[in-house]
């Protein structure tokens, strides 16, 4: 299907387990493409099987970027994934080929779309992590902590000042910057190509549940390599904790407690599913937000069919 593709870039966004790479990578079958994966957790190298990472040979029949580019030891930032992806969207389009962007962090395509604020909007699993630090350490330990990340901003801030230091904390770790940097950043750059937004959303919810059991019942249910074997191999480095950004992946934190003893398979199982159908839920609300995006039911027999006449319709061919 010919298709004028200089200028344009397909976003294709999704709960978890609506299908969003199968339709990327049909796609690809009818207009020269590439991938970009906006996915937080596929940025890790060592994590597969938690992260249903595109298989080897889905990856050498189209070429995927920003995959396995960092160690789950390292943090990937917001703005990090904001500069790879415009560099690489328009290296994509030069190449005369259709960047897809795909993936599930709706904050990663927000960044994209609406560019970085100069401060970012608040996270709420950040948050929500960073009241339980506060509550079992204290605001003077994450005071000193902020101390040697943004010392300008822990010197205006009192030990005590426990909601600023919070932010402060939060807007590092969405970032990778401090604070007092970016406050006297420029403003936000619009997108230099016209950008397609396809959200892929179930018309019944019950369906992607039973996907999302699914597809957790066989990570765990391999025979081998499977997700809790890739744990325990994570955990065997040594230099990893529970606190990273990488291990508090949805499933890997839950197998974590497993291996840690905190409850049995059975419990993990449980607890994995409920965990992933939460993730789905906070995916679809970021979905709902953005007025600008095309709904196309991830239920459908045949959603890439209808992406790419979306795609065909928006080139004008």
């Amino acid at each position: 299907m010919p298709v004028n593709i200089r200028h344009l870039a397909v976003a294709i966004m999704g709960p978890t387990a609506s299908g969003k790479t199968a339709a990327a990578l049909e796609i690809a079958r009818h207009i020269p493409s590439e991938i970009i994966s906006v996915d937080s957790a596929l940025v890790y190298r060592g994590m597969d099987v938690g992260t249903a990472k595109p298989s080897h040979e889905e990856r050498a029949a189209v070429p995927h970027h920003l995959i396995d580019i960092i160690d789950p030891a390292d943090a990937y930032s917001v703005m990090q994934f904001r500069n790879d992806a415009l560099q690489l969207t328009a290296e994509i389009a030069a190449r005369g080929k259709l960047p897809l962007l795909v993936g599930g962090t709706m904050l990663y395509f927000k960044a994209l779309q609406d560019g970085l604020d100069v401060l970012p909007q608040a996270d709420p699993e950040l948050r929500a992590r960073l009241d339980e630090e506060m509550a079992k350490i204290g605001s003077p330990a994450l005071h000193a902590r902020l101390a040697g990340i943004d010392p300008d901003t822990a010197a205006r801030l009192k030990p005590n000042d426990t909601q600023r230091i919070q932010r402060a904390l939060e807007i590092f770790e969405l970032t990778g910057q401090p604070m007092s940097q970016l406050l006297s950043r420029a403003p936000k750059v619009d997108l230099p190509f016209d950008l397609l937004s396809i959200g892929l959303e179930p018309s019944d919810r019950s369906v992607l549940h039973a996907r999302i059991a699914a597809r957790f019942d066989a990570m765990l249910d391999q025979p081998s390599n499977g997700l809790i074997d890739e744990v325990n191999a994570l955990r065997a480095r040594g230099d990893l904790h529970p606190g990273l950004p990488s291990m508090r992946c949805v499933g890997y934190r839950q197998a974590w407690e497993f291996l840690d003893g905190a409850f049995d398979r059975a419990a993990l199982r449980e607890k994995g599913i409920a965990a992933t159908r939460k993730l789905a839920k906070r995916q679809l609300t970021w979905l709902r937000s953005m007025p600008n995006r095309i709904v196309v039911d991830c239920l459908d027999a045949a959603p890439a069919q209808i992406i790419l006449h979306r795609i065909a319709a928006f080139s004008g061919k």
